[in-house]
This record gives structure tokens, sequence and C-alpha cells, in this order.
């Protein structure tokens, strides 16, 4: 997973201190976020979004976004 919120959080020059305080977790879970390192819990996420004036989808690049539909395989038994 990749994300935006270094970028968006630059954006209204918030730190990473910052956000944490403001969304209640540890700064360094905001370090394991922007890193890709972590999957927030969907109330994380909203949290953060809502924080960064963003959405959610705005925020969270998911790997299966990255893929284009021709290269998804799909099992079916």
């Amino acid at each position: 997973m990749q994300t935006r919120i270094k970028e968006y959080r630059n954006r209204i020059s918030l730190t990473q201190d910052d956000l944490a305080k403001k969304v209640g977790v540890r700064r360094e879970t905001i370090v394991f976020l922007e890193q890709g390192k972590y999957n927030p819990s969907l109330k994380l996420a909203h949290d953060v979004a809502t924080t960064l004036n963003a959405t959610i989808d705005e925020l969270f690049i998911f790997d299966d976004d990255l893929m284009t539909p021709q290269s998804r395989v799909v099992l079916v038994d």
C-alpha cells in the first residue's frame, strides 16, 4: 500500500507529531502509515483523511489499485 499522507500533511503544515495528536495515535504510527508499512483501521483512515481534508481514496493507494484490469487474475473454483 502507498499513501499520500505526507503530501497532504505538508500542504497544511502539520508535523507527524501534530497529526498523531489530532487522530489519537503515536507519531510512530504516522511514520509507518506514510511508509506504507501499516494498514490502518477504517476508523483511523477516516480520522486521518478528515484531519487532512481529504478522502480515504485520495490518501491510500492499495496495490490492487495500481494493477490494470487486464493484469488482474480471478480464480474461480
